[in-house]
């Protein structure tokens, strides 16, 4: 499985009633990261401020070593799914994206907007690791489709900001064959999620 850890080393789950916001850095890893800017605010609503995320995206994503299956940008936030080398290359590769994102479209706004993701409380994006085949065909059309569930064309293959360097099967067949899923990892939220997934499925 290679280095494996967590942003948040603590074993629970939830802290003074809330959810514990964590990344996990885990090598040979299918991830699905997501981000949306700070009041859901459309930023990327100009074809300009889609060409600066691209150009940055693509290069931090080259530098860093993550392979995207697929990506969606819409405009006020992105979804991704891809594969992943090295863990530790996560966290400096969404600060590279996001630092420098942040910094050029907001020169192209009226008014710049600090923070430019998420809440302003350390949790500008979230990425998670994909744990079996099922989670990986379910994210995969959820991040395909997402212009079309916006209701902005009716298929994605309409939609130019929806990027497909690799099709659902191919990355089905690499995640298998390098062993690439979560599976053998316990996590109280995935252990709690498949409980009720077999407890639905006897009904």
């Amino acid at each position: 499985m290679g280095t494996f850890r967590r942003s948040n080393p603590s074993s629970n789950e939830f802290f003074d009633g809330q959810h514990r916001f964590e990344h996990w850095y885990r090598d040979n890893t299918i991830y699905f990261i997501t981000a949306r800017c700070r009041d859901r605010f459309a930023a990327f609503a100009s074809e300009e401020a889609k060409r600066i995320f691209w150009n940055r995206y693509d290069h931090y994503t080259r530098m860093h070593g993550y392979q995207p299956f697929v990506t969606t940008l819409l405009d006020n936030h992105y979804h991704s799914l891809g594969y992943l080398l090295e863990g530790s290359q996560l966290g400096e590769m969404m600060r590279k994206i996001h630092g420098s994102v942040a910094k050029l479209v907001n020169d192209t706004l009226p008014e710049r907007r600090v923070p430019f993701w998420g809440d302003g409380h350390h949790d500008d994006y979230f990425d998670g690791c994909i744990r079996d085949v099922l989670q990986y065909t379910r994210a995969y059309p959820y991040t395909l489709n997402q212009a079309v569930r916006a209701r902005i064309v009716k298929h994605y293959r309409d939609y130019p900001h929806t990027h497909v360097p690799v099709e659902l099967e191919s990355g089905l067949i690499l995640a298998l064959e390098r062993h690439a899923f979560l599976e053998k990892v316990p996590y109280a939220r995935y252990e709690r999620r498949e409980a009720r997934r077999c407890a639905q499925s006897r009904r």
